[in-house]
């Protein structure tokens, strides 16, 4: 991972930041689905309590090439700009940026239910949809491909680290174990 380069949303007064990044983010998903192989990791430097209009795109500068060759961007041009395959400043920190998920109360019951802990009917009554905790962090909406609902994907910047772990990454980008460069 020693370069990067940075996809900027660009404001419109037609479409939201929100909405424009989500747009980037699935043409994104899909290319590192086709082609990342694991190697190309992301992060979001204007973080907040939104993810910001930022996306920074980490890996090897022929990783980066690669990923950039296709013209996956196609229809986000008038909406983004990115910047040249640069490197890695001397002297960063690093940090984890993993996908968080909370274990909805559906899912919660139809595991009691498989397991043989509760039946159906104990399952609904104990474990109520109450009890789903909303997650208070910045997150990408995203359509499904495989069954077309809107889903969010919850994204955490881990704490800095003085020394890069290595590892793979999702499809997302995105990794729980693996770091990517923070300045």
């Amino acid at each position: 991972m020693d370069h990067y380069l940075e996809i900027r949303v660009l404001s419109d007064p037609e479409f939201p930041e929100g909405q424009l990044l989500s747009a980037l983010f699935a043409k994104l998903h899909r290319r590192l689905g086709q082609a990342g192989e694991g190697r190309v990791g992301l992060s979001f430097p204007h973080h907040g309590v939104v993810l910001g209009g930022v996306v920074r795109l980490h890996g090897t500068e022929a990783d980066l090439q690669a990923l950039m060759a296709d013209n996956w961007l196609q229809g986000m041009k008038d909406y983004t700009h990115s910047t040249a395959i640069l490197p890695v400043p001397a002297g960063v920190s690093y940090r984890t940026v993993r996908r968080v998920q909370a274990k909805s109360a559906h899912n919660k019951r139809k595991r009691s239910i498989a397991k043989g802990w509760l039946s159906e009917e104990e399952a609904l009554t104990r474990i109520p949809d109450s009890q789903q905790k909303p997650l208070r962090m910045p997150y990408i909406e995203l359509r499904s491909l495989s069954n077309g609902n809107l889903m969010r994907v919850y994204v955490e910047h881990g704490p800095e680290q003085a020394h890069p772990q290595l590892g793979m990454f999702n499809a997302y980008g995105l990794s729980a174990t693996a770091t990517v460069p923070w300045f």
